[in-house]
Formats: structure tokens, C-alpha cells, sequence
């Protein structure tokens, strides 16, 4: 299993693999697009929020993985569904010999169909595993490592243009699996935000993105770490219903105002993920249909 220590030590400016605490850093809550007016302009302090988290939780161990590929197809199968459900799959396409880009794109859609049945919407995460194969192909002669090496940004478009990756997992993909500096966004991120008084209700996934990427330092193991322990606080305590703030090491840095009991519009918005609350602590989220491309709505709303 790549865990977030191992995998990110080369990755790491001094070379270790000490989990690294950002520096101190002030996030504010300002709104990331013009004519966007924040209701909410209090300090997010990113370093207080992190040592909490840190202290009380310790490392998360991300992502679940034995190699860069399966990390990839973990982070397409996750999407609307439980881990549970994917380690599944992974396992029947393990025993298969089936965990590589040529294996994958050679296969047959039914088999393909059927080896990752239990992970749902089997037919439609079929045709996105054969489109991430076939771009690898084209664009990477089929190769991971050119792959990696291309410049963020670039990768991150030309992964959003695959059929059926939308940002959430496009960033998995970027940070868990090529090690590269972008902050994973998720519903539980939002959720921890907006009861903390932060960010504005309007801003979207990228705008979200940017608030971490602008004030925290460009480093693969802090935003691994963080995003790992927010995504634990967020299925342990900061639930869509029955919040635990007593109990939450996020407690002290609650605005005074702020009630246990969220607004309703906060429920709903991440009420989708309420039955993964109960998935194992170890394994990665599932993506957040707020934030999905039109395919991965289209499709959840078919259901």
C-alpha cells in the first residue's frame, strides 16, 4: 500500500518523510472571483485548523494503493459510492492480472463490466476507465511517468477533458497519484467551512481550491495530510446530521455564534454523502456530486 509517509518522501524539499506542518499562513475569506461579495470576511487560519486536526487524529496513510495505476482506478470507481464497494472491484481486477493501462484497454466491456460490478454505475465507470487508458495512449505513448512529468496545469485539463473526471477526481489523481501540488476539494472541506463561518456560500469547487492553494505552501505531502484529516473529521464529526462539536478537535475554533445544529441548506447540500459515514478510516472519499461534471449528475440523478 502507498501511504502519504512513503510515497511523498522524495517529494518532500528536504527529502524526508516527516509530515510536514504548513507555515504560518493566514487563509482569508474572500471571494476568488470578481464581483463576488463574501457575507463572511473573518481570518481562516489554516495553521491552527491543520495542528488540531494533526494532533488529535495523527497521519491518515493516503491513498490506499499498491501501485500509481490502481491509485488512479480507485480514484474513478470511488466516485457515488463507498470504498468498501471499490475495494471490491480493485481486488477482482488484481486476481484478473487486470491493474494496468494495456490490460484495461484491452479487455472486453462486458468482462470489464462485470469485474467492477460491485462498485455501481458499473457501465458508465467502464467507459471512463476505457477513456483514461485510451488518453494515457495517446497522449503518454502509455506511460504514467511522462504523464507525471507534464506541467500541473496542463495535466489537470487534459484530465478534466476525459469523459466522466470532473475536478474532485481529477485532483485525486493529480495528488495521490502523480504527486503534484493541488488541494483535493471535497464536501466535507465545504461542510467544516461553512459551519466555521467560512467560505462565502456562492464560491464553487475551484474557488474552494484556490482559497487552500493561495495561502498554503506548494507541498504534495501537507496538502495529502490535510485533505486526509479533513475528510476524517468530516465522517467522524462534523456529520450532515447529528454534528459531533462537542467531541471535535475543531471545537475551539468555532465562531461563538455558530450552533451545533446546522442551517438546512448545509444539510442538503452534502446530505448525498451520509450513507459513506460509515466506511472504514483509511479510505478515500467519494466524490461530491455538488461539484461533479454534467455526466456524473446526469447519471446520480438517473438513479
Amino acid at each position: 500500500m502507498l501511504t502519504s509517509n512513503s510515497a511523498n518522501a522524495s517529494d518532500s524539499p528536504n527529502g524526508s518523510s516527516e509530515i510536514l506542518r504548513p507555515s504560518e499562513m493566514e487563509i482569508r475569506t474572500e471571494s476568488l472571483q470578481a464581483g463576488n461579495s463574501p457575507a463572511e470576511t473573518s481570518p481562516f487560519n489554516a495553521r491552527a485548523y491543520y495542528d488540531a486536526l494533526f494532533a488529535a487524529h495523527g497521519p491518515q496513510h493516503w491513498w490506499p494503493g499498491r501501485t500509481h495505476f490502481e491509485i488512479i482506478v480507485g480514484a474513478i470507481l470511488v466516485q457515488n459510492t463507498s470504498w468498501t464497494n471499490v475495494a471490491t472491484a480493485i481486488e477482482h481486477l488484481r486476481r484478473a492480472k487486470l491493474l494496468t493501462p494495456r490490460a484495461i484497454e484491452k479487455i472486453s466491456t462486458p468482462r470489464l463490466q462485470r469485474l467492477i460490478r460491485s462498485s455501481g454505475y458499473f457501465r458508465q465507470k467502464t467507459k471512463k476507465l476505457k477513456a483514461f487508458v485510451r488518453f494515457l495512449r495517446h497522449e503518454y505513448q502509455g506511460s504514467l511517468n511522462k504523464m507525471f512529468r507534464a506541467p500541473t496545469q496542463t495535466l489537470r485539463d487534459q484530465l478534466l477533458a476525459i469523459h466522466g473526471i470532473g475536478p474532485e477526481t481529477a485532483d485525486s489523481i493529480l495528488l495521490y497519484a502523480a504527486k503534484h501540488p493541488v488541494f483535493v476539494v471535497d464536501a466535507y472541506t465545504r461542510r467544516i467551512l461553512e459551519r466555521h463561518g467560512h467560505p462565502d456560500a456562492r464560491l464553487g469547487y475551484e474557488d474552494v481550491r484556490q482559497l487552500f492553494e493561495r495561502n498554503l505552501a506548494p507541498d504534495v505531502a501537507l496538502y495529502n495530510e490535510f485533505h486526509a484529516l479533513i475528510v476524517h473529521t468530516g465522517k467522524h464529526f462534523c456529520r450532515s446530521r447529528d454534528p459531533r462539536c462537542g467531541e471535535c478537535p475543531l471545537k475551539p475554533l468555532l465562531p461563538a455564534t455558530s450552533s451545533a445544529t446546522p442551517p438546512q441548506q448545509s444539510v442538503r447540500t452534502v446530505d448525498v454523502l451520509s450513507n459513506a459515514l460509515g466506511k472504514s478510516l483509511s479510505e478515500p472519499p467519494s466524490p461530491d456530486p455538488l461539484f461533479a461534471t454534467p455526466t456524473e449528475r446526469t447519471t446520480a440523478a438517473a438513479l
